[in-house]
């Protein structure tokens, strides 16, 4: 089904947090194929717990503070003070960026608009991280395939065969199945709908940490439609949990219902006019100047956005 072409605009343009701003001349010289781009973005960054992986023991400071990055030219003010050399080129893990997921996608969000392809960030569930069952909160590329007229997901963190050894994957990472990566509002829906266990979605297990469960997947559902409206916010950003907000509390049938609305629009097949129309609309969905920070390892504290 055709794209409506506003739609398309809307997500071929820089966001606040996407733009390379006065950074923008570094992006000379970039590839234009997506998979290219994803293989970019992995080769100027590394994940928090991957350290192990590289050979690299992560200094804390950058463990700490790098993920902290909200905005796509400080990121760049970071990878380029720590090698100036072309972006295209690969960095030793020493020389990347330290971030999660959301760091990943951003900046391929970035490097994709910046050369006018329609590209969104997703907040959802990944199957593939794990061999239990366990659906890890992830972050992911949507990105406009013109030759095949759809969105197509792309998981750039998936980008170096290296790390796919001792992962579940056994597909292309520039369409990542639909079914292997539940957008959060999909994730909601096979909660509530279809009767997935919501102890099986989260950051971790309920044996390693609180961070699961309904409301860590109503949670998502707001980050997520913050960046369907290009408000991408960092994972630990909190807002808008009302009368529900306190952590442990189960959400109540007037949040419930709420969600069961949204998860409608934060899905595979988003209603674009709706999704803005609820974030402009909603109190409790729409991403107010000042947020929470709760930062993992930093700290909980009121930030002021851009």
């Amino acid at each position: 089904m055709p794209e409506n072409p506003d739609t398309l605009a809307f997500y071929a343009a820089q966001s606040d947090f996407s733009d390379p701003g006065a950074l923008a001349h570094h992006y000379a010289g970039l590839p234009d194929d997506p998979a290219e781009l994803v293989r970019v973005v992995r080769d100027l960054m590394i994940h928090r717990v991957e350290g192990e992986a590289f050979g690299y023991a992560i200094s804390q400071d950058r463990l700490h503070n790098d993920a902290e990055t909200r905005y796509v030219d400080d990121i760049l003010r970071i990878v380029v003070e720590r090698d100036d050399a072309p972006l295209a080129q690969r960095r030793p893990p020493r020389d990347r960026f330290v971030g999660v997921c959301r760091d990943f996608t951003l900046l391929h969000c970035s490097f994709l608009r910046h050369r006018g392809a329609p590209a969104r960030l997703r907040s959802g569930f990944a199957d593939y991280f794990r061999a239990d069952g366990f659906h890890c909160d992830h972050v992911v590329t949507e990105y406009w395939d013109e030759k095949r007229g759809t969105w197509l997901l792309a998981d750039a963190q998936l980008a170096d065969p290296a790390l796919l050894d001792d992962l579940n994957v056994d597909f292309d990472p520039m369409d990542v199945p639909r079914e292997r990566f539940l957008v959060a509002g999909e994730a909601w829906r096979a909660i509530r709908e279809r009767g997935a266990d919501p102890d099986t979605f989260g950051l971790h297990p309920p044996q390693e940490g609180p961070l699961h469960g309904e409301r860590f997947v109503a949670g998502n559902i707001r980050l997520d439609l913050a960046a369907l409206n290009k408000v991408e916010t960092l994972l630990w950003d909190v807002w808008g949990e009302g009368e529900d907000g306190q952590p442990g509390r189960p959400l109540s049938e007037t949040s419930r219902a709420l969600y069961d609305r949204v998860s409608l629009v934060a899905c595979d097949a988003v209603p674009f006019d709706t999704a803005r129309r609820l974030f402009a609309e909603d109190d409790i969905l729409r991403t107010p100047k000042t947020v929470l920070c709760m930062a993992p390892y930093n700290g909980t504290s009121e930030v002021t956005l851009r």
